[in-house]
């Protein structure tokens, strides 16, 4: 099989030209697609070539029928939605390589944004989140995320659905006034515990989880998709305004990366992936994560690959991967380093043992000499050994290199395979709704008794419910039958009218304003 312009030959994606020293040609290195799903690392200080590397991949996986998953930084991903142009340099490249003949081209590409703003919203549940992650993206401390935890097993056991943040926090001021009630069942809920989590959420909102939290959520199938000639969809997130709000970022692909986990059937080895997922920046994963989230994505990580799912982390320094993931990275391409400082220096004595020696190079020193667009690369071959690490002029994408532009963008959003399918919010009945309903009833159940009882009703009736005049008269069994049937009757009236209220106020929440009076009623109403 071979793809555009030689980007794939014999089930193999064309990386680069291996060559010595004086950059005389030794050889062509290729990442085998057998092996496409035992991970990889690209590695490499700022303006080495990391991001054409990412994209040359992504043409190659693209080509190949697999579909791609991959975070835009800076925006100069989404040029491979577009036909690149013969530049000079790239033809020079090409010609260095061995890629002949260097045919342009452009690959199918679905543009995704949190914020709606560059690509389709893309959403998720709370209760899709998750408490582990949704305490790691709200920096809650232990305390805070067992009560976090609480408010899922409440919100399951009465089966109040947790889709996005109103739901949440209605569920907060639930367990707050219930946690006398709650404590002796699941343990201490102190009210302060409670406001500290409040206060996060709040954070949380203000840097967009309320627009990334809700419905429609993503479905996992509309990131997996081919092409009619077979090709796979390139799949671009616009990073550029989320990171901004890094543990949203950070949180979002491990959420991604989980559900892809969770979700999809055991395949074993196959062929070829049936999706690659590029994490960029990927150091934010890590940074300051708990032991236990970091053994969970060690754990996802390593039995992922039998689910047909290969992930590739892309970041600047390789000591940022925690060696229990990183030594499931089987792929690398690892770009120039800098060795000023002592951290530097210890990164690159440390990108050197991870490869596979080379008799012929002196791989700590090679790696700071690297010009821009050549890396050093090991990938994995014959039965899954890694190759020796050779020093390789990386191959030119035949897309564009650098962004769309607003308009082009704004014109495959359009014509997306998914367009209009996730463009508009869900906002059905969950946990928000059903405590405010509950609330109402109650309280308009005990303002029923209390209006009779501050007035009669004249004749039979201040007879039955004992008001005015026919309060303290003695009644015959036949009356004492009719007051309890009556008293039910306007009971049940009273709550069927509470409920029309609920339901009136939830639809006219569409508006900020209408959304915060209802919220200030639920609020007063749960805290007698």
């Amino acid at each position: 099989m071979t793809g555009t312009g030689g980007v794939l030959q014999d089930g193999k994606i064309f990386v680069g030209a291996s060559v010595d020293a004086d950059h005389k040609p030794l050889g062509h290195e290729y990442l085998e697609l057998k092996f496409g799903n035992r991970h990889g690392l690209v590695t490499g200080a700022t303006g080495t070539g990391k991001t054409v590397t990412l994209q040359a991949l992504a043409e190659g996986f693209s080509d190949a029928g697999v579909s791609v998953f991959a975070a835009d930084i800076k925006g100069d991903l989404s040029g491979v939605a577009a036909k690149g142009e013969p530049k000079d340099f790239l033809l020079k490249r090409a010609e260095e390589v061995g890629l002949q003949p260097y045919v342009n081209d452009q690959f199918p590409v679905i543009f995704w944004d949190l914020f709606g703003e560059q690509g389709h919203p893309i959403r998720a549940t709370v209760s899709e989140m998750g408490p582990l992650l949704l305490a790691r993206l709200m920096n809650l401390n232990p305390t805070q995320e067992g009560v976090l935890n609480i408010v899922f097993r409440v919100a399951d056991e009465q089966g109040l659905l947790l889709l996005d943040l109103k739901d949440l926090q209605a569920l907060l001021v639930y367990v707050a006034e219930n946690a006398a009630t709650l404590t002796t069942k699941y343990g201490n809920v102190a009210k302060a515990t409670v406001g500290a989590v409040q206060r996060q959420l709040l954070v949380l909102e203000s840097q967009g989880g309320d627009r990334f939290f809700g419905e429609p959520a993503l479905e996992l199938s509309d990131i997996m998709r081919t092409t009619r000639d077979g090709r796979g969809m390139i799949n671009i997130l616009a990073a550029d305004k989320l990171m901004a709000s890094p543990r949203l970022y950070a949180t979002f692909l491990l959420w991604l990366l989980s559900e892809l986990f969770e979700t999809l059937p055991e395949v074993g080895d196959l062929d070829r992936p049936k999706l690659v997922f590029f994490f960029d920046e990927a150091h934010l994963l890590f940074d300051e994560a708990p032991k236990a989230l970091i053994e969970k994505v060690e754990q996802v990580v390593r039995l992922i690959r039998s689910k047909g799912v290969g992930v590739y982390f892309v970041t600047q320094n390789p000591i940022d991967v925690p060696e229990e993931v990183a030594g499931q990275l089987g792929n690398r391409v690892q770009h120039a380093l800098r060795a000023f400082t002592p951290r530097e220096q210890k990164a690159v004595r440390a990108a050197a043992e991870t490869f596979r020696p080379n008799p012929n190079i002196k791989t700590a020193q090679v790696i700071t000499e690297l010009g821009v667009g050549e890396a050093l690369v090991s990938m994995l071959e014959g039965k899954g050994v890694p190759s020796m690490v050779e020093r390789t002029l990386i191959r030119p994408p035949v897309a564009r290199i650098g962004p769309l532009t607003a308009q082009e963008r704004q014109e495959r959003i359009r014509n997306s395979a998914v367009a209009g399918k996730y463009d508009e919010t869900v906002d059905r009945e969950s946990a928000y709704e059903l405590l405010q309903k509950k609330a109402q009833e109650t309280a308009m159940a005990e303002q029923a008794p209390a209006e009779a009882d501050a007035g009669g009703f004249g004749g039979i009736f201040d007879t039955i419910f004992g008001t005015g005049s026919g309060r303290g008269k003695t009644l015959t069994p036949t009356q004492t039958i009719a007051r309890d049937v009556t008293r039910t009757v306007v009971n049940q009236t009273a709550g069927n009218i509470a409920a029309q209220i609920g339901k009136s106020i939830a639809g006219s929440a569409g508006s900020s304003i209408g959304r915060s009076v209802v919220r200030g009623v639920l609020g007063r109403l749960l805290r007698r």
